[in-house]
């Protein structure tokens, strides 16, 4: 065999070594980071009341004074349109409902034609509802996306819990939700000098703007040397304010004063009234009874009137606590005890039903004023007074803990 020669083994040498460097040298070209551009990202769809608008133009406005639907939508939509709309609307939104101030927006095409395709009316901050004249009239309502912040306040009492309120520049609504919470332990008409508060709440915000309470997760009330806590629990569905131990805040009232054949009047901003032939508010219940049937207190409470007031006839008025205020009216005398100062307790009789003053027959005016308003007593909600159920106290009293380390700061 021929043998081969040193110089051709160095020129294979130099030739395997030179195709490594260059297998190597294309490997490392293909794997080396290849610079990309950075693309931007599409920017997301305009939308509105969940409606996507970035190729339709959208308008607001407010409903002014006497203004209606139909007369809003008369220039935007056909009467044919609008005549169908109540049908439509039917079990969604009441149209008679319509306030004026509250804000509408309507969306319509972008081209020259200006079609409506969409009108909202803003029922109050947070729901809405959507007339879709996009394809055929449909009718719905949606709320707007709501996000919740956690705040804690706290006061010195000088002269009145509002008063505190104002000079704290706090929502007036905060003092008015604690003054509910609070509506059966602590006597705001007694609070003195130097009681004090500390609250944590929830605040709602819509469109980034801050739109009203949600409501109070725990407080402490400080008055007359004993502190009162209020930690809001839910259980079975349903959340109520309790104190340390469990116990509720709230008491139940009575579902009516009496036992009656049948209410003979509701309440109505503007009732025809029966002896003066005009129509005017009629803030109550009429129940209509014998002359005779005994009357009782809805709940515990303080009498603050008792006698004869006009047209009311022979009248009582209670004070449950600083929140709650119940009369009863045309009757025809009192039971044994009662007069202005008098206490009386949930179920007590208090009187009987007769026809004294302005009526037309035997028959009790009753009436339910919260926070000095008059407030329909059939939908009056009077949640049960029942504390933490055992199963739950674990968990309630974790909640406890948790919001004392706030509390207690």
């Amino acid at each position: 065999m021929k043998k081969i020669s040193l110089k051709t083994y160095s020129v294979i040498a130099l030739f395997t070594i030179l195709l490594l460097i260059a297998v190597i040298g294309i490997l490392l070209f293909y794997q080396r980071e290849i610079p990309v551009k950075p693309v931007a990202p599409a920017p997301p769809p305009s939308m509105a009341y969940g409606i996507r608008i970035d190729s339709l133009d959208i308008s607001y406005g407010a409903v002014t004074n006497n203004q209606n639907l139909s007369s809003i939508l008369s220039s935007f939509v056909t009467a044919d349109l609008i005549d169908r709309i109540s049908k439509e609307a039917s079990g969604v939104f009441d149209v008679r409902k319509i306030k004026a101030g509250n804000r509408y927006a309507r969306i319509s095409s972008r081209d020259s034609l200006k079609k409506t395709l969409y009108f909202i009316y803003e029922i109050n901050p947070i729901d809405f509802v959507v007339y879709d004249f996009s394809d055929s009239l449909s009718v719905y309502k949606e709320k707007k996306k709501v996000t919740h912040l956690v705040k804690t306040a706290t006061g010195t009492i000088k002269s009145s819990l509002w008063n505190c309120f104002v000079e704290n520049k706090l929502d007036v609504n905060l003092g008015l939700a604690l003054s509910d919470v609070y509506a059966w332990t602590v006597d705001f008409y007694g609070l003195q000098k130097g009681d004090n508060f500390k609250v944590i709440y929830e605040e709602v915000f819509v469109d980034n703007k801050m739109v009203g309470i949600d409501r109070i997760l725990a407080s402490r009330f400080h008055s007359n040397g004993k502190d009162f806590y209020a930690y809001h629990f839910e259980q079975g569905g349903k959340g109520a304010y309790f104190d340390e131990n469990g116990q509720s805040l709230q008491r139940s009232f009575l579902k009516a004063p009496l036992k009656f054949s049948r209410i003979s009047s509701r309440f109505s901003r503007a009732r025809l009234h029966p002896i003066l032939r005009i129509k005017r508010p009629h803030f109550g219940v009429d129940y209509s009874a014998p002359k005779g049937t005994p009357v009782v207190a809805l709940g515990n409470g303080h009498v603050a009137e008792a006698g004869f007031k006009g047209g009311y006839g022979r009248f009582i008025s209670i004070r449950h606590n600083s929140v709650y205020t119940t009369t009863y009216a045309h009757l025809a005398g009192y039971a044994k005890g009662i007069a202005a100062g008098a206490n009386v307790s949930q179920g007590q009789v208090i009187g009987y039903v007769g026809s004294s003053g302005l009526s037309t027959g035997p028959h009790l005016d009753f009436r339910v004023y919260r926070n000095g308003s008059p407030v329909d007593p059939l939908h009056l909600e009077s949640p049960p007074s029942v504390p933490v159920d055992q199963k739950d106290m674990v968990r309630y009293k974790e909640l406890v803990n948790r919001m004392n380390a706030e509390l207690l700061k």
